[in-house]
């Protein structure tokens, strides 16, 4: 991948984070190399990618 970057003025005023996921990365300013890595120790049976299966309609309803 080739990206090509124009460097200009940047003002941040508040940065709100409400959630990260497994591998993140948050980059306010300039980096000449960002490197990432991510790796599971959970067993593949017991991962789940959301979204997550809703019941139906019928289901857990109390009479």
């Amino acid at each position: 991948m080739n990206l090509h970057v124009i460097n200009r003025e940047l003002c941040v005023g508040d940065i709100k984070i409400t959630g990260v996921t497994t591998s993140s990365l948050l980059l306010v300013g300039d980096a000449d190399t960002i490197q990432l890595a991510s790796s599971f120790d959970t067993p593949p049976e017991s991962l789940i990618i959301g979204p997550f299966p809703l019941p139906l309609e019928n289901e857990n309803v109390e009479t």
